[in-house]
């Protein structure tokens, strides 16, 4: 194993269409369980990592103020991202959830807003005409610097090509389960081609990957814990990769996967286990 990680870990960043930069590695929150405050301010002071993700889904906004503010990190050197639950879909509802999202973090601005889910309704509004209105508000929140970017959470292709067409600004993320058995090539490459980035979340398809004999075999040959080779992969498959923890030793050993690589045959291995199962939600039936 490597050295630990310090504040001086530097993290590579993907740049956004609009010039941001965002951090290749950051640690997902979840409800279930999924946060822990030691965890947070362990990952912000002692790892440095910048780049956190939550949802107000997922209850814990309030609990990442105060772990923020622990941590004694600078605002302008954090990645925060939230998401936007579908009961807040809707024009003034996404503006005010927005808000209301900001004073629960403790922040002025977001460096993220993703609309969490594509099903969307609205009382006599189709699901497409749903999420139009409510990714207008999330533009009007971006022209008015509320949000630094905008993007959306589990978008399929058909979503994203109507969004294209109904609104002014192309999504700048879509975060999407992402993990060595569920690879969705075809959706990662629309996102290239149309410069949205391509975040993946659940990289250990939790757990359920860091027991296949492909990555015990590769965990043993680079002397790596499974965990770290999934987020390799993921990493080197080009995805903004943002593994959840609870357990300062793991999030330290996440923050080691810069000093290694996979060979590309390894890799292509790798690839080589998606047989398209999720577990997450799964979007594919939402119109």
């Amino acid at each position: 194993m490597t050295s630990s990680p310090s504040k001086d870990f530097c993290c590579p960043t993907v740049p956004l269409s609009n010039g941001l930069k965002i951090p290749m590695l950051g640690l997902g929150t979840s409800h279930h369980g999924g946060y822990s405050h030691e965890a947070v301010v362990f990952a912000l002071q002692k790892c440095g990592l910048r780049h956190i993700d939550t949802a107000k889904r997922y209850g814990c906004e309030s609990q990442l103020k105060e772990a923020i503010r622990e941590s004694g990190v600078r605002r302008q050197d954090l990645w925060i991202t939230t998401k936007l639950w579908p009961s807040d879909y809707g024009f003034e509802k996404t503006l005010q959830a927005c808000l209301d999202s900001c004073q629960r973090l403790g922040l002025d601005y977001l460096d993220l807003y993703l609309m969490h889910w594509p099903n969307a309704q609205i009382p006599g509004k189709s699901s497409r005409e749903a999420r139009a209105e409510t990714w207008r508000a999330l533009e009007e929140l971006y022209k008015k610097g509320i949000c630094r970017a905008i993007g959306v959470s589990n978008f399929q292709i058909t979503h994203l090509e109507q969004l294209k067409e109904d609104c002014e600004i192309i999504p700048h993320v879509n975060q999407v389960e992402y993990h060595p058995f569920q690879r969705p090539q075809e959706l990662l490459d629309y996102c290239r081609s149309n410069n949205i980035v391509f975040e993946g979340y659940c990289p250990l398809a939790k757990g359920e990957a860091l027991t296949h004999p492909v990555i015990v075999q590769l965990a043993e040959k680079y002397k790596r814990t499974p965990a770290q080779i999934c987020i390799r992969w993921s990493i080197q498959n080009g995805v903004v990769t943002i593994p959840k923890s609870t357990k300062p030793k793991r999030i330290e050993q996440n923050c080691e996967v810069f000093s290694f690589t996979l060979s590309e045959d390894d890799v292509a291995m790798v690839n080589g286990m998606h047989d398209g199962r999720h577990v997450s939600w799964d979007p594919t039936g939402v119109l």
